[in-house]
């Protein structure tokens, strides 16, 4: 299966080889549990301020910046553009009510592949839509000593959001890597689409609601049911990596 899809990959890329440097690991539903507190809080936020949004819609908009979520549904729904103060306003009630749940766990199999990831050389970094000002404590406390904040991309380094490539094409640049050294980890639609766009191999882990075949259809080279499946997964997946060539 491994070997099949990396075949696929190269070919359709032009690449000779995965010559493995970097992994780009998304934040919200990959390393944390976070996806459900977030999606109950556009819900509800959303709600309030006379818009329509459901929780299994904003998993769809997972990895979008708030602002293009808010603009989105103001289109859909009044015909143009949400202010830029009601754009501020939504999205600090949003950020108030999702910071109202009890912090979100690591996600199950994140701190083992990680670990693995780090012992054989190879660059963890993150690659998120969030501007949570507290970010890199967070990783810290929850993934000691393995992420490093010059090499994070953050909603605040970006002008574009996924699923537009800018922030993997970002990654790539400040790991200074090529695309066929890096694979993505994703669990969002427009995650996967955004690490597809910019000629990364990428992985999608489905740790939420979404059906398998929406992860798929937007490009995904493997998918894995769990990060649980894919730690335990990982040295076999990386051998393959090692031993790709056309």
């Amino acid at each position: 299966m491994y070997k099949e899809a990396i075949h696929n990959y190269l070919t359709s890329r032009g690449y000779n080889s995965i010559n493995l440097k970097a992994v780009l690991f998304d934040m919200d539903g990959v390393l944390f549990n976070s996806m459900p507190s977030h999606a109950k809080s556009w819900h509800r936020v959303m709600k309030k301020f006379g818009y329509n949004l459901s929780e299994q819609e904003a998993y769809m908009h997972e990895g979008r910046t708030g602002s293009s979520t808010i603009n989105i549904v103001s289109n859909r729904e009044r015909g143009h553009d949400a202010t830029q103060e009601e754009i501020e306003t939504i999205y600090k009630a949003k950020t108030v009510e999702f910071n109202s749940f009890p912090k979100s766990e690591r996600m199950p199999g994140a701190l083992e592949v990680l670990t693995q990831i780090s012992s054989q050389g190879l660059i963890p970094m993150v690659v998120t839509g969030s501007g949570q000002k507290s970010l890199l404590d967070r990783l810290n406390k929850n993934f000691p000593d393995i992420f490093k904040e010059e090499l994070m991309v953050t909603a605040y380094d970006v002008k574009h959001g996924k699923p537009h490539p800018e922030p993997y094409l970002m990654a790539l640049e400040k790991a200074g890597i090529k695309a066929n050294e890096a694979v993505v980890i994703e669990n969002a639609p427009l995650g996967v689409q955004a690490g597809v766009a910019a000629g990364i191999f990428t992985i999608a882990v489905n740790t939420g609601p979404l059906d398998d075949n929406i992860l798929l259809d937007e490009g995904a080279n493997l998918l894995f049911p769990s990060m649980n499946s894919f730690a335990e997964s990982w040295q076999d997946l990386k051998n393959e990596f090692d031993n790709s060539s056309l």
